[in-house]
């Protein structure tokens, strides 16, 4: 079974490649979006420092200096295999224990506003991927919230704190399970969470990781909550990368 297969005892007989002679990061930043990756490349003066390839295509690791700090940013796949693949292969690129992960979640609750910032404490782990990093439980708690949280509090950015619910299968979220994890505390839905704490706690990395509210399942309809080509307050708001990139420099100044 799925939540059997954590195994620590015998050596994986696939290894990331980690580089030892890469450029050491203070940060690295990391998007689902497109249009934000276009944005930062258009709107900073980046560089790429490597790359790494999948059977998709190659991704390019931008550098950049902000503040007197050296940041790492890159676009990742949606969805939790890809989405900690990509992490696992940027060692091979950059050096550095801190990674901030930005993105659109589903809203479970229609308290909260569309745009708002909504910080992870829990992850429910209805994907594959947690289960080979860490021994199986319902949830895996989201270990830096409470850092993130102290940042929007002292930047005035709007935020809530919640459970969220990792599934891997978006097309099938239900009825009955919407209800089910709203009841638990979960305000939010996403792909990736999960996965991606329990990777980081599994290879000694730091994970920093907020989301943009998004569509709303707490509603007689699915409700998307955006027009199309909208991207003020959706997942391609350049503006949560300016979030983002404040939160790695703060976490680099620490």
């Amino acid at each position: 079974m799925i939540t059997e297969t954590f195994d620590n005892q015998s050596p994986a007989i696939i290894n990331p490649y980690v580089n030892e002679n890469a450029p050491v990061v203070d940060a690295c930043i990391i998007t689902f979006s497109h249009a934000i990756e276009t944005s930062v490349c258009k709107n900073y003066n980046v560089t790429q420092i490597a790359s790494f390839q999948f059977a998709t295509g190659v991704t390019p690791i931008y550098g950049f200096d902000f503040k007197g700090k050296k940041f790492a940013f890159y676009k990742t796949y949606v969805g939790a295999p890809a989405c900690v693949g990509t992490v696992e292969d940027s060692l091979s690129g950059i050096q550095t224990k801190n990674y901030i992960v930005f993105g659109g979640a589903g809203c479970l609750n229609k308290e909260i506003a569309h745009g708002k910032v909504m910080i992870p404490t829990q992850a429910y782990r209805d994907e594959g991927t947690s289960y080979h990093y860490a021994p199986a439980s319902d949830y895996i708690p989201i270990e830096n919230a409470g850092i993130v949280a102290d940042f929007m509090e002292e930047n005035k950015i709007p935020y809530v704190k919640g459970k969220t619910w990792t599934t891997d299968a978006f097309y099938r979220e239900t009825v009955t399970n919407f209800e089910k994890h709203k009841a638990d505390g979960c305000i939010s839905v996403e792909m990736e969470c999960a996965a991606l704490q329990a990777m980081c706690t599994f290879r000694g990395l730091n994970l920093y990781t907020f989301f943009t509210s998004g569509d709303l399942l707490d509603a007689p309809q699915w409700d998307q909550r955006a027009k199309d080509g909208q991207t003020k307050g959706t997942q391609h708001d350049v503006g949560h990368f300016e979030i983002a990139l404040e939160l790695a420099r703060y976490i680099a100044e620490k």
